[in-house]
Order: C-alpha cells, then structure tokens, then sequence
C-alpha cells in the first residue's frame, strides 16, 4: 500500500472530543432527529450534492468545524509543516518592511487602518501585522464562529484598545462589512485585507480568481496582504502532508465524524483512510478519503455505494510561482507590490494594492 494511504488514526488521541465523533448509535440517533433543521445547512446540501457526484468531493471549508479547527491549530506545530512557521518567520523578520510598503500604498494611515482577515481561525499571524501597523479595527472573519469568538476574546484581552469585529461567516459567499471606522477628523480608515496561509490555494484557479475580485471589492482603496505557497520538490511537499503523528489524518476523517455528528451519518471511520499526494501537473497537493472496502453510507436519509478503493476529494492545495501568482491578482484588477520569500523559496507574502 502507497504509504499516503494511511492507517485510521484514533481522533481521540489526537484531542477530538467523543461528542465530536459520533460514532455510537446512541450519537448519530440524537443528530438524525434533528434531520429536518439540519438537511437545510449548507453542510447538507453540499455533502449530499458531492456524494452524489463522480468523481465524488466535498469542498474543504467544511473541514473548521470546532474539532477540525483545533486539529489544523495542531497541524500548524507539526516539524513536516513548513508553511505557518515559514510564513510566521517571514512576518516576523519582515514585519516593519511590510508595514512601511502598505503606508506607502494606501496613503495617509491617520488614527489606523481597519485590517480584515478572511479564514482567521487562531488569528496568531495577524498579532505580528497588529504589532508594526496603527490599526483602528481589526475584522476577522470565519466560517467557525466558536473558534473564531474565542481567538477573538483573547485578542481583545492583549490589545485592549483595539475595536475586534468578528464575523462568523463563508466568506467565499458575498459579505457584508461593518462601515469602515472615521478618525476624528471624519477621514475613513485604509482597508486592509489580509489572507495569510496559502489558503487561496484551496480555490480552483476560478475560484481563486473570483475570491480576489471580490476582495478587491471589499478593500477598494485599500489592497490584501497574502500568504502563497510555492512549488517546490514534491518530497517535501508529500512530507508537509502525511505527518508521522497521524494530525493531518485525523483532521481529513473528522469530516466524516462531523457528518455523524451533525447529519446523523453513519460512516464507519476505519472503514476510510486518508490519502494525500501531489499532482505535478497541476502544481497541487490533492486531498482524499479513500473507501477500504465495498460499503453503503447514509447520509440524512440518502443512501450511497461506496466501492472498494474508491474516493471522495476532500482538499486541493494548490502550489504557485512568485510570477504566476502575480499574474493572477493583476487579472483581479490589484497591483501587484513586493513579494518577500524567504532564504529557501517555501512561501511567499505578496502586497497587492488597489487603486483609489
């Protein structure tokens, strides 16, 4: 067996509350009461429209509910990871470089920018942007809404004087924003995107495109700070995510839990392993849950065969050059600005300002 495909790891060990789970009868009869609120969630409507699909997927924002957001936390300190200790060094050593690039860019700061986060989570990267940059307002946004409102209290705890504005909310969908902040000359506060993480590339490359034109909308005026991850050798890549420990495993079948825990599943958890690989040719790590054996699953009240081998597509992380990347954000109609990297060419934080 490839050892991508990995051996079930037990999600308990890796800190998933057994009520996360639902893997018990008992579990799955509470949530299948519940059926008629919940096969109107976006969840529902997704998972049952990809199950039904061929090839079968789910899209991977899916994966943040509160148990799959403290796995990825987890995922974050793993030694094969490189990208969040990466990028945190970038910002860290480039903070002030950064921040003297978006002043430049957006012209008279005044009291503070308003700096809005889209997929926060922990929001622990965003400390070191708070740190070099006068901000206003900080607007983090999540489609974790328990995650998020506790990174938000601790936040408001260390910078007591900075307004925090959590949305809990898809912000691949439309979103609305709170009216930027006026200083007290009556003058708005600079918008400032932030996107750390290499999440863009969890998009298709339209999708991708679409998220950027969309928080140019956001942020006219202002521009997006954002993480990229870069193509590099696939063993490292390969390494970054199939950890030893069993994490990112534990992470991609919590999906499955969640669908038990929510929908009133009943996937059989060791019945699936996690397998993850990269695609060369389109510059990507793919994601997916392979079925062990010929099964049937339920799922709110629909019933689907599963295939010895066969799988459901759970994550694409796509992969870019510095120049590609740059391509693709001026097709959004942003500038492109400075791209730092660091010493070794893992990662990348691009500034992509905005016309006023």
């Amino acid at each position: 067996m490839n050892n991508a495909l990995r051996a079930t790891p037990d999600l308990r060990a890796h800190g998933v509350p057994a009520a996360a789970m639902a893997e018990h009868g008992a579990d799955r009869a509470a949530a299948a009461s519940a059926l008629p609120q919940v096969i109107d969630s976006d969840f529902a409507r997704e998972l049952l429209a990809g199950l039904a699909r061929r090839p079968r997927q789910i899209a991977a924002k899916f994966f943040y509910d509160a148990a799959g957001s403290a796995l990825f936390d987890r995922i974050c300190e793993l030694p094969e990871y490189y990208p969040t200790r990466t990028e945190l060094s970038l910002l860290g050593e480039r903070a002030p470089a950064i921040a003297a690039c978006i002043a430049d860019s957006v012209g008279e700061i005044g009291e503070g920018v308003e700096i809005v986060e889209f997929g926060a989570g922990s929001s622990r990267k965003v400390r070191l942007l708070l740190d070099a940059l006068p901000t206003r307002r900080f607007v983090p946004i999540d489609i974790s809404g328990e995650h998020l409102h506790a990174a938000a209290e601790e936040l408001r705890a260390d910078h007591p004087g900075l307004d925090v504005r959590p949305i809990a909310a898809d912000f691949t969908r439309p979103i609305e924003l709170p009216a930027v902040p006026l200083d007290s000359k009556g003058r708005p506060a600079p918008r400032v995107g932030f996107f750390p993480g290499s999440s863009i590339g969890n998009f298709t490359p339209a999708e991708a495109l679409g998220f950027l034109r969309q928080s140019a909308g956001l942020l006219r005026g202002g521009g997006l700070l954002i993480g990229v991850d870069l193509v590099k050798d696939p063993a490292v890549l390969h390494a970054a995510y199939n950890d030893g420990d069993g994490v990112t495993a534990a992470f991609n079948l919590n999906l499955l839990a969640r669908a038990n825990r929510e929908l009133g599943a009943n996937f059989e958890l060791p019945q699936f392993a996690h397998y993850a690989f990269y695609q060369p040719t389109l510059q990507r790590i793919e994601m997916h849950l392979v079925s062990r054996r010929a099964q049937q699953v339920r799922v709110c009240g629909h019933v689907f065969d599963f295939g010895e081998g066969e799988s459901m597509h759970t994550e694409n992380s796509h992969k870019f050059s510095v120049e590609g990347f740059r391509a693709l954000a001026a097709r959004a109609g942003y500038v492109p600005g400075p791209a730092w990297c660091d010493a070794q060419r893992l990662f990348s934080i691009h500034w992509l300002a905005l016309p006023h």
